[in-house]
Parts: C-alpha cells; structure tokens; sequence
C-alpha cells in the first residue's frame, strides 16, 4: 500500500507554528551519524533539526517507495547500513525472524508515556516479551463515498454489494487487502488466518462484489480519477490521502469506518539489528514521540499521529480504536491465488 499517495506528503496543510522539541533522553556530544531508512513525511525539518541540535549527531535519511525495497535495504546489509527504520506492524515477524531487529528497551525511550491508550499495547510489535518498535503514524483502509448520494454515511460494508449501486463502485487490485476486507464483511473471526473453508467464503463474498464494480484500480491516484470522472459513489482504498484528493477534483467525498472495522495500518519505528550507535537510535525514537512532533505529523501530511490526541480529533482522525490492526497473512501466496480466481470469475 505504500505508493506515492500513501506514504507522501499529499496534502498542503501547515505546519505547527515554532516547533520546538524537548532534547532527547540521551544526548550525545557533537559527532556522529543516525542512518535513517523511510517513507517521505516520516523525517521532516521540523523534527530532524531540532534532533541534530540536541545531540550534535549528522542525521542521514533515505527514502523507499515499497515495503519491498525497505526489506531488500535493510536484509542486503544485515542491518548494518541503517540504525532506525519505520514500516507497519504487519511486517514485524519477517523482520524479527531474519534477525534484522534489535529489541528496545523502553525504559530509555521515556516519550513512550505519551502515547495514547490505543497505541500502548500493541501485540504485534511484541516477541516474547520483548517490544520491537515504537507506533508513530497510522491511516485507514475505509469505505469511500460520495456525500451526494450519501447524506448519512453508510453504516456496513454491504452497500458496496447493494444492487442499486451497480457500475457504481470501484475497489483498489490488491489481493491480500482485499481478502482481508471480504473476510471482515463476512464475519470471519481472524481476518488475517483463514481457513480452507475460510477462504470459499471470502471467494464467492468477492466474486458477488464483482456485479456492482465498475472496475479495479492498481494506483491509488488512478482511483481518485476513476472515482471523479465516472460517478463513482463508493470506494475501497486508501481513505486519507483520497478524500482531499478526491475533493480537490470537486467530489464532496467522505469517508467512514462502517460498524464491521476496517483494516488500519500503524507504522512504528524500529532499531536495526546493526545499529552503530544504540543510544543515538533510541534518541531519535524518543525524539519522534513528542506531541509536537505529532502534530507536525498529521497537520503536514496527513497521517494520524499516536501522541498528540488534541490534534487527531482537529483533524477529525477520532477512528484509530475502530481500527483492525494490519497483522500478517497466513498465507500470501494463497491469498495473490484466491484473489487471481476471482478476478477471472
């Protein structure tokens, strides 16, 4: 999911007005280097500047477009060329098993007390009592609609299967989100481990959708043109960065969280196995868990932030507890199989 809309800076809100941050827990004399592997957004000026400050380190950051290239980066080196990485709690487990993760200890990372209550104990960051990474920034997988044909929001994600909204609904091409969703929609206990007979549910769930589709979107900016341009009333996709964008083209659209959930993604930050400086690494995490930082976060770019409550709701983002955490599949390659079958039903 992490496409230029989705991990970029979509929107042109402003920034918070004299940001200043409390120095770090562990401060460092000048010298030094934090190695930085991340999405755009996540180490912007207003929070890298005031970190080198505080601890005299240079702060050297790079970018990736896909949750692919991010573990080719840090699996390449064994970790060793980064210290700091960020990405979402449903790639935990392939990082921790290949060994690229080195445990925080939570204790030195004292902001850690500013996060709010649905981001204080989050399993998936967890292994054997140990805690891998730190929530910083999340967003939502909802139910997309046009207010025109929508006054109230639709409360289930059964409108999109609604017969009167036929050719009237689109949905992004992504085999295991949208698995995910059809096993949300229909009542499967563990969305993200599905049975044998888990899994014929969710196939002939989606294959019903498929009457009321106008088509598949592969690109997040695609869908918002397809969406503009066609009458679309409903859409499956990213809902953050697609709702300004959508209104931007003269869409009153909205978003909403139907009383099923919807997937959430939370992306954290992590310490590299191979992390130079341990105590640096730590600095930056705790330096990121300041609720200034947070509003810079989500007033900026967009995203919720976990640390800065006050702002969320400003921004409207009040939805994070309804949210179903994104955990990783049983089984993907069953999951990209399933959903080429539906596709050519």
């Amino acid at each position: 999911m992490k496409t230029r809309i989705s991990r970029r800076g979509f929107l042109a809100g402003t920034t918070a007005a004299g940001l200043t941050l409390a120095a770090p827990a562990i401060v460092r004399a000048a010298g030094g280097e934090l190695r930085v592997l991340t999405w755009e957004g996540y180490a912007e000026p207003e929070w890298v500047e005031p970190f080198k400050a505080a601890t005299g380190a240079a702060v050297s950051i790079v970018y990736v477009g896909s949750a692919d290239e991010m573990f080719a980066r840090m699996q390449g080196s064994k970790g060793a060329d980064y210290d700091v990485v960020s990405f979402d709690t449903s790639i935990f487990p392939r990082y921790i098993d290949a060994g690229l993760l080195a445990p925080l200890d939570v204790a030195k990372v004292p902001n850690a007390a500013n996060l709010a209550p649905a981001f204080q104990h989050v399993e998936a960051i967890m292994r054997d009592g140990k805690q891998y990474g730190m929530p910083f920034g999340w967003g939502s997988l909802p139910l997309v609609y046009d207010k025109a044909a929508f006054p109230t929001p639709p409360d289930s994600w059964e409108a999109m299967w609604d017969p009167q909204y036929v050719q009237q609904v689109i949905s992004q091409d992504d085999a295991n989100n949208c698995i995910t969703l059809g096993a949300i929609v229909a009542g499967v206990k563990n969305p993200f481990n599905l049975s044998d007979a888990d899994f014929e549910t969710v196939k002939a769930k989606l294959i019903a959708l498929k009457g009321n589709l106008l088509t598949f979107f592969a690109g997040f900016d695609e869908g918002v043109n397809i969406f503009a341009q066609n009458g679309i009333k409903l859409m499956y996709s990213m809902g953050e960065p697609q709702v300004p964008a959508l209104q931007k083209l003269g869409v009153d659209a909205a978003l909403t969280i139907p009383k099923e959930g919807a997937i959430g993604w939370l992306d954290c930050w992590v310490m590299s196995a191979g992390a130079r400086d341990p105590a640096l690494a730590l600095a930056w995490i705790n330096a990121c868990l300041d609720p200034a930082v947070g509003k810079v976060l989500t007033e900026k770019s967009g995203y919720g932030n976990t640390t800065n409550t006050a702002v969320n709701d400003a921004a409207g983002m009040t939805y994070g507890d309804r949210l179903i955490w994104l955990l990783p599949a049983e089984n993907y390659e069953k999951r990209v199989q399933v959903w080429n079958e539906v596709k050519a039903a």
